[in-house]
C-alpha cells in the first residue's frame, strides 16, 4: 500500500513539474511576444483588408510579433493614435502625413511623432451620386446633402482641402453629413444624402455593391479644377478613373488622387521596423491577392512618393535593395 502511495506521489510530482515547466515556457514565450495593432479604417474601404493582410504577414513571418488590424476613423485618427503610441502603426493618406509631420494647417503647431515605412497605393477621390439626380460638375454639390467622409478620416480631410481650400466651395454651401463608406452607400440608397464622397483605391466594395442595385455616377473634375488643386497642394495629382471601374461607368473620369503612407511611431526600434518592412515587401504577392492596388507597394515607390521622412529601419531595408533614398526622406 505504501509503495502505491509513494508511486502516486512521484507521478503527481512529475505531472506538477511538467505543468510548471509548460506554463513557464508559455509565459516566457508570451513575454518575448510583442503584440502590435495597426490603425486602418472602416470595413467598407481598402484600409481594413490591406491592414489585415499586413498583420497576417507580420504575425506569420516576423518572429515574436503578433499583429492585429483595428477598425478606426482612418487617416487623422490613425495619425494621432500613432503619435501617442496607442497603435504604433497606421495607414494614412499622404496629405495628412505631410501636414501632420510638419505641424501645419490642421496640425498647426502640433507636429506628430511619425515616420513613414512605405507607401501603399494611390487613392482616387470619388464623388458619387445617383444618376437620376443629373449632377454633372463638382459645383453641383452646392445646396445638396453631402457626406464629406467619416469624422477623423482622410476622406474628410481631403474633401475639405479640395472643395474649400482649392475650389472655393465651403461646407456652408451644402448640408454636411459625416459618414463612413458603408454608411455613404446606404444613405444614397435611401436618399438620406444626395452625394457621397470616398477617397479610396478603386474599385471599392461599397460603391460596387451600390452600383449593382442603383444607377450611380462618379462626378468628374475638369482640367482647370485639377490644376487649381495641384497648384495649391502638390501632394495631389489628377488621374483618370478607368472606364468600367464601376457598373454603368462607361467613360474614364478625371479626378484628384493622393498616395497612402504606412506610418509608424518615430521612436520604434530600428531592427523591429527593418524586420516588419522587409516582411511586407517580401510577401507583397499576398497583399496583391487582397487588393490589386497593392502592386504599387514597392521599395521604389517608397523612395519616390513618400512625403515624410522614412524610419531608419525602413531606410536600411531600401538601401539593402539598392534603392536610392533622397536626403529629404532622412530625418535630421
Amino acid at each position: 500500500m505504501k509503495k502505491r502511495i509513494k508511486k502516486s506521489v512521484s507521478i503527481g510530482i512529475i505531472v506538477a513539474v511538467s505543468v510548471f515547466l509548460s506554463l513557464s515556457a508559455t509565459a516566457s514565450s508570451l513575454a518575448k511576444t510583442q503584440f502590435v495593432s495597426i490603425g486602418t479604417g472602416g470595413t467598407g474601404g481598402v484600409y481594413y483588408p490591406y491592414g489585415g493582410g499586413v498583420a497576417e504577414i507580420w504575425t506569420k513571418h516576423v518572429d515574436g510579433v503578433k499583429a492585429v488590424a483595428e477598425v478606426t476613423g482612418a487617416s487623422v485618427e490613425n495619425t494621432k493614435l500613432c503619435h501617442k503610441g496607442e497603435t504604433l502603426f497606421g495607414e494614412i493618406m499622404s496629405d495628412v502625413a505631410f501636414q501632420a509631420y510638419n505641424g501645419v494647417d490642421k496640425f498647426e503647431g502640433k507636429p506628430q511623432k511619425i515616420r513613414g515605412m512605405f507607401v501603399m497605393y494611390p487613392n482616387f477621390f470619388h464623388t458619387v451620386a445617383l444618376k437620376k439626380l443629373g449632377l454633372k460638375s463638382v459645383e453641383d454639390v452646392k445646396g445638396k446633402k453631402v457626406s464629406v467622409g467619416a469624422p477623423g478620416s482622410g476622406t474628410e480631410f481631403m474633401t475639405n482641402l479640395i472643395l474649400e481650400g482649392a475650389l472655393g466651395i465651403p461646407y456652408s454651401d451644402f448640408n454636411v453629413f459625416r459618414l463612413s463608406f458603408t454608411e455613404n452607400a446606404n444613405a444614397l440608397k435611401d436618399r438620406t444624402i444626395d452625394v457621397g464622397i470616398w477617397c479610396v483605391a478603386p474599385p471599392t466594395s461599397s460603391i460596387m455593391d451600390l452600383a449593382t442595385t442603383h444607377e450611380v455616377s462618379v462626378i468628374p473634375f475638369t482640367e482647370a479644377q485639377i490644376k487649381k488643386i495641384t497648384d495649391k497642394y502638390p501632394f495631389y495629382s489628377g488621374f483618370d478613373l478607368p472606364a468600367k471601374t464601376y457598373k454603368g461607368q462607361d467613360n474614364a473620369i478625371l479626378t484628384p488622387t493622393v498616395w497612402n503612407t504606412f506610418i509608424c511611431n518615430a521612436d520604434l526600434d530600428e531592427k523591429l521596423v527593418y524586420d516588419l518592412t522587409k516582411a511586407v515587401f517580401e510577401h507583397q504577392d499576398y497583399l496583391i491577392k487582397i487588393h490589386p492596388f497593392a502592386s504599387y507597394t514597392t521599395p521604389e515607390n517608397a523612395a519616390k512618393h513618400s512625403v515624410i521622412p522614412l524610419h531608419p529601419g525602413a531606410i536600411k531595408y531600401l538601401k539593402e535593395k539598392g534603392v536610392e533614398v533622397p536626403d529629404k526622406l532622412i530625418a535630421k
